[in-house]
């Protein structure tokens, strides 16, 4: 049986990143994607890339509407084996911290949490103020790995692709998927 992941994109901006994480899981014949995009994340798309939603959407196995709050995602009997909202907007982030499932990218989330799946949130903001920061604090506690889209320039990056590629590797390793996406600390030497 294929490795299910569950891909939320909300309308933060950093579609990139969602791109680049959905390209790379596609290339492994071991992983399923199921993917919900927000409305405002299908406007990003548009502004931020030139990837039409037609494209976005056939890079996945499976897609959803994030109206859809009957989708196999929505259901704890529906087996995954996590879900990664890249970005997340901070609604998305409140949201899921409240536990208010009104949509299928937070409703998705709210499964996962509930049967103690893991959940990874790539938050899309800045500067962070005391709301932000508690909302993400306490999805941490519940066992959330957050991981903001930090650069790193130990691996000596040459584009942007390359900062872009280290991110999802960060995100591959959270998902416990092999990868050799991007140079490690000590590959850099």
């Amino acid at each position: 049986m294929k490795k299910r992941i569950v891909i939320g994109v909300t309308g933060a901006s950093g579609i990139i990143y969602a791109i680049d994480l959905i390209k790379r899981l596609k290339a492994d014949p071991t992983i399923e994607t199921h993917g919900i995009i927000s409305d405002w994340a299908k406007q990003n798309l548009k502004l931020e890339s030139d990837v039409s939603l037609k494209e976005f959407e056939e890079m996945l196995d499976y897609h959803y509407s994030n109206r859809d709050l009957g989708a196999a995602v929505a259901s704890g009997s529906f087996l995954t084996d996590g879900m990664v909202i890249v970005p997340a907007s901070m609604k998305t982030v409140a949201g899921i911290s409240m536990g208010f499932g009104d949509n299928l990218i937070s409703r998705a989330a709210d499964v996962t949490l509930k049967e103690q799946r893991k959940l990874v949130i790539v938050p899309r903001e800045t500067p962070l103020n005391a709301i932000y920061l508690e909302n993400l604090t306490k999805l941490a506690r519940l066992g959330v790995q957050i991981i903001p889209p930090i650069p790193a320039f130990y691996s000596q990056p040459k584009t942007i692709d390359d900062l872009v590629a280290h991110q999802s590797m960060k995100l591959m390793d959270a998902l416990g998927i092999e990868n050799h996406v991007s140079r490690r600390w000590k590959d850099s030497e």
